[in-house]
């Protein structure tokens, strides 16, 4: 794209986000880096910071039923950003415009820096009390939310790679083995991690990326806080910040439901494996010429390290 095609495009989205919020006057609209599935734009709107963002051709998800599920979250005391306006636009892609939350996503950063050092003596209980109002939602209130199979699901996706991936087709065999039963069914936030979270000072801010929010086991949002991906090279097991039992006990405490460790375990192996899965799925995006991007080309080198994790969360265990 042209640099003058690109002025255009951003004129266009700036009118677009303007007769949105009636008439506001848009400036410093600039696009984020990240995302694989959606473009994130910061702008502002007669002088207020907000966030837009909108869905990339290709991509099959519903933005609006999303938007619908933050809103539940925000109504449920989920710290969410605030919904402002989601609409559909003319070429079928949607976009939904909300409050601008300042804090920190980088993982290195929350990890490390001085300023979150109190943030990190809190987090794993913060994250455990914002689960268990997620997962309280009344999702009977939500369309477009679907029950999914993570085992069933994600091995549809790696039989038509038809890549051979024999550490992956071990594990997929001893989740089955070991599978435990479902209790109960809720709304899953389904990518609730570093990364997905605003973090201040004084810790959790808000809950971001509801792409992938469907209905499940509560216990797979658990997990894969604790996959080790997700800890970002850092020791402790939850998000590399905290431990199990600050996790489990804040959990337990804001939604009287007891938690059996080994299920959470089952879930953070399930976790590791989908997340190799979906490292192949992305790198062959963009091989197959699907989508060309030099990020979801460098997810696939983390194929390898989930294979290694997974022997690693294994060991004694096969």
């Amino acid at each position: 794209m042209s640099t003058g095609d690109l002025d255009d495009t951003i004129a266009e989205f700036a009118a677009t986000l303007s007769a949105s919020l009636d008439g506001a006057t848009i400036d410093r609209l600039t696009r984020l880096s990240g995302g694989a599935s959606r473009e994130t734009w910061r702008f502002s709107a007669d002088g207020t910071d907000l966030i837009a963002q909108r869905q990339r051709p290709g991509d099959i998800r519903e933005m609006l039923h999303e938007a619908a599920v933050v809103r539940a979250a925000g109504d449920a005391g989920v710290p969410v950003p605030k919904l402002l306006h989601a609409e559909r636009q003319d070429d079928g892609a949607a976009f939904m415009i909300l409050e601008a939350i300042d804090g920190e996503t980088i993982a290195r950063k929350i990890q490390r820096d001085d300023e979150y050092r109190d943030a990190r003596q809190v987090f794993a209980r913060q994250c455990g009390s914002a689960l268990a109002r997620i997962h309280a939602i009344d999702h009977a209130t939500l369309d477009g939310l679907e029950p999914v199979d993570p085992i069933a699901f994600y091995t549809d996706v790696i039989d038509e790679l038809g890549q051979p991936h024999p550490v992956l087709e071990l594990v997929r065999r001893w989740l089955i083995d070991h599978r435990p039963e479902t209790s109960t069914q809720c709304l899953v936030h389904g990518d609730f991690r570093l990364g997905n979270i605003i973090v201040g000072s004084e810790g959790l801010r808000a809950v971001i990326d509801w792409e992938l929010a469907h209905l499940g086991d509560p216990m797979e949002d658990l997990g894969w806080l604790c996959v080790k991906a997700w800890r970002f090279g850092g020791a402790p097991p939850v998000a590399g910040l905290g431990e199990y039992d600050e996790l489990f006990d804040a959990y337990q405490a804001a939604s009287g439901i007891e938690i059996d460790p080994d299920v959470v375990r089952w879930w953070e192996v399930l976790g590791t494996w989908k997340w190799g899965i979906m490292c192949i799925s992305q790198a062959s995006a963009h091989l197959n010429g699907a989508v060309r991007s030099h990020e979801l080309a460098a997810i696939g080198r983390r194929v390898c390290e989930n294979e290694h994790d997974l022997f690693l969360a294994l060991e004694g265990r096969w």
